[in-house]
């Protein structure tokens, strides 16, 4: 199938064209046919799968198409500021040739730039929760003439507990408006507020099989007090680049990246204790090959968006299975290979043993020159 034959606005399609885009990805074949009926749509899919072309394409169509009303007329809802800003930047690229105009909003930053922004006019805007509710309050966004609202990310919401702000702003969104979530997993929570926010949704799910299938996973049985040697070894063993490792805490993430730096081998980074611009450089630098290693926490770095990234290193094992299926889904991306190695000490067996039923004999485990 070609983006042609999903009954794209040629002015879109042209964007598409210039950057390389042909064949749809398998959540884009559903969720863009399903948003331009006019349908409430739940699209269950992992990180990775092209999910932001599938709801930023017929979201930029459908508002193209629907002139007259003035005001913010599309909203997204992303649980990070990383996440707003690749999704501002997508949005940007393939409404290109379009006449709307978007406007990003997050915390973090001082408010003005995007108050004066929204007062010169928007036709959709970008948000994290906690400032879009800030912009409602103080009156400076209204949502009366909201056409379509994108959830993304709707179960990092839940973890990160925006789910309280996102109740709020659904509650002043017109009836008619067209709902979309979007979410890797479907919680419980989710459920829920799906049986009373959206009119008989479209249901899409995009199975984690499928998004993982290039993605070879690795654990190396390990002394907690032998893995920073582990890692470094690894690191140069393999000749990687482009290497994201999971921390546990900011404060780990440091220690990691200092030990790295100290071995000759380049590394940042990437927390909330950063400042918004911090964070940005220090993402840049890493897609830009400047940085070899970027060390990051779960929170951070559900907003990162990195086709060619090879490998994934958790260096401490996640809590739970969203957790790790979040962590490796950002490897093996766009049809590329990847590699998704986990180190595993005598206190995190329980978490090896949990993904292993999940996943049997999917995770190998790998010999190392520091095993007991």
């Amino acid at each position: 199938m070609s983006f042609q034959q999903l009954n794209i606005h040629p002015s879109i399609l042209g964007a598409l064209e210039e950057k390389g885009y042909t064949q749809p990805t398998p959540i884009q074949q559903q969720a863009i046919p399903a948003m331009l009926s006019g349908r409430d749509v739940l699209a269950s899919a992992q990180t990775g799968t092209g999910k932001t072309a599938s709801f930023s394409i017929p979201l930029l169509q459908l508002l193209s198409a629907q002139k007259g009303l003035g005001g913010i007329r599309g909203l997204v809802l992303t649980p990070t500021r990383e996440l707003a800003i690749q999704v501002s930047e997508n949005l940007t690229q393939y409404g290109k040739h379009l006449s709307l105009r978007s406007v990003l909003v997050y915390g973090g930053v001082p408010q003005t730039q995007q108050v004066n922004q929204i007062k010169r006019g928007a036709d959709i805007v970008i948000a994290t929760p906690g400032r879009l509710m800030d912009l409602i309050q103080q009156r400076v966004i209204s949502l009366s003439n909201l056409q379509i609202l994108v959830l993304d990310e709707a179960d990092r919401m839940l973890d990160m507990g925006f789910i309280r702000d996102v109740q709020k702003i659904l509650a002043l969104v017109p009836a008619p408006c067209q709902k979309v979530f979007l979410s890797a997993t479907i919680p419980n929570e989710i459920q829920e507020l799906v049986g009373k926010m959206l009119r008989s949704p479209i249901r899409i799910a995009i199975t984690p099989e499928k998004t993982t299938a290039v993605i070879q996973q690795g654990v190396y049985h390990v002394a907690r007090q032998n893995k920073r040697a582990l890692l470094k070894h690894v690191i140069a063993d393999q000749q990687m680049r482009n290497v994201l490792v999971f921390a546990r805490t900011k404060h780990g993430a440091d220690k990691i990246a200092r030990d790295l730096i100290k071995s000759g081998i380049s590394a940042e980074a990437f927390h909330g204790n950063k400042s918004q611009g911090a964070r940005q450089r220090t993402l840049a630098n890493f897609k830009q090959n400047v940085t070899r290693v970027l060390v990051a926490t779960d929170i951070a770095a559900r907003g990162i968006d990195i086709i060619d990234l090879p490998f994934v290193i958790n260096y401490e094992m996640p809590d739970t299975v969203e957790t790790y299926t979040h962590r490796i889904g950002r490897t093996g991306r766009a049809g590329n290979a990847g590699t998704a190695l986990s180190f595993c000490d005598y206190e995190e067996q329980a978490q090896l043993k949990s993904l292993n039923r999940i996943s049997p004999g999917k995770i190998e485990a790998l010999k190392h020159p520091f095993m007991n």
